[in-house]
């Protein structure tokens, strides 16, 4: 058997390379993912700040080795892109109005609900899950029954053939 070999006759690796996006992320890069973008969303409810800016200091001001990084910034710039549709999507689901909702849970909401509708490689049940310890971490006492319902609710219209009783 032949192998090939580079200009110094060094045998060359020929093991191929990893393509983009064909290993699976890992779930607690995701999860850092998740939270870094629901933080920056809350910076960016309070600050207006434009949200490249927020995705620039986010990305030097933390460390981002055990982030799955591109997902954090499709969470941010998505969210951050579509929040008037999202807002639209959620308001029918909302026991008030959409500006008494604390920010912290309107960020969880948000970004659940655009993970829901645009990233349908993460199970319904993994958004809900995260949306819930998330709120549980950084929201009110009783926030997280709040995020639970109202992505349970949204899981129901946008992943209809997901969570159909079988």
């Amino acid at each position: 058997m032949m192998t090939e070999s580079d200009d110094t006759g060094h045998p060359i690796d020929q093991t191929p390379l990893p393509q983009p996006g064909s290993g699976q992320p890992k779930a607690g890069e995701r999860r850092r993912a998740r939270i870094l973008a629901m933080q920056g969303l809350y910076q960016r409810h309070f600050s207006k700040s434009p949200i490249a800016d927020i995705e620039a200091e986010f990305m030097v001001d933390n460390d981002m080795s055990n982030v799955d990084s591109a997902y954090f910034r499709d969470l941010l710039r998505g969210v951050h892109r579509e929040q008037a549709d999202l807002d639209r999507t959620l308001e029918p689901f909302l026991d008030r109005p959409l500006q008494e909702v604390d920010p912290v849970e309107l960020a969880i909401v948000r970004l659940g609900a655009y993970e829901l509708k645009h990233r349908i490689d993460v199970p319904y049940k993994v958004v809900i899950n995260e949306g819930i310890e998330m709120a549980k971490r950084f929201g009110g006492t009783e926030g997280h029954k709040f995020v639970n319902s109202i992505l349970d609710k949204l899981s129901r219209r946008v992943r209809l053939a997901e969570t159909r009783p079988r």
